[in-house]
């Protein structure tokens, strides 16, 4: 079975306007992410907004859990902001089961040529492939469950909460 890739926008699928000086969305990034990254995987992706997580509403996130619910894949990866990617994950836990579901974004834009992105995606495929059913915040190489994770905004990385 396919996994299923929701996109909802971020730093991951940002452009620069080189007049504006400003970040902007256009399209996802994606489907040539994943040409480049030679994925063989059977993957659909789907957008659901194009939208800075900080400007992320309830709303928003009930449109996130209910594809999440309704599509017939049960994994399932996300690319996300990470300013409020942990708050997604929270409505995810509480309104979806029995699916594997991997959030996962990156700190530079794709577009920017030196982004985290690439390797964030292809990580949160992995992950979605191999753990049990749940809501999981992959970055960096890393996975952790949606309930043990927070962004440490000083020094730019995911980590557990236990960390603070």
């Amino acid at each position: 079975m396919a996994i299923r890739v929701f996109v909802t926008g971020g730093t991951f699928d940002k452009e620069y306007d080189e007049v504006r000086g400003t970040l902007f969305f256009q399209d996802t990034h994606v489907p040539e992410m994943l040409r480049l990254g030679r994925c063989g995987l059977d993957v659909e992706v789907q957008t659901l907004m194009m939208i800075d997580s900080l400007d992320m509403s309830h709303r928003d996130r009930s449109i996130v859990v209910g594809h999440c619910r309704r599509c017939e894949e049960t994994q399932i990866v996300i690319t996300h902001g990470t300013d409020s990617m942990v708050e997604t994950a929270h409505a995810l836990a509480a309104g979806v089961e029995g699916k594997t579901v991997i959030l996962t974004g990156a700190m530079v834009p794709y577009a920017f040529g030196s982004s985290d992105g690439l390797f964030n995606l292809g990580s949160a495929l992995s992950f979605a492939q191999v753990l049990p059913p749940g809501i999981y915040v992959a970055m960096n190489g890393r996975c952790f469950p949606w309930d043990d994770v927070r962004k440490n905004r000083e020094a730019g990385v995911f980590e557990p909460r236990g960390s603070e």
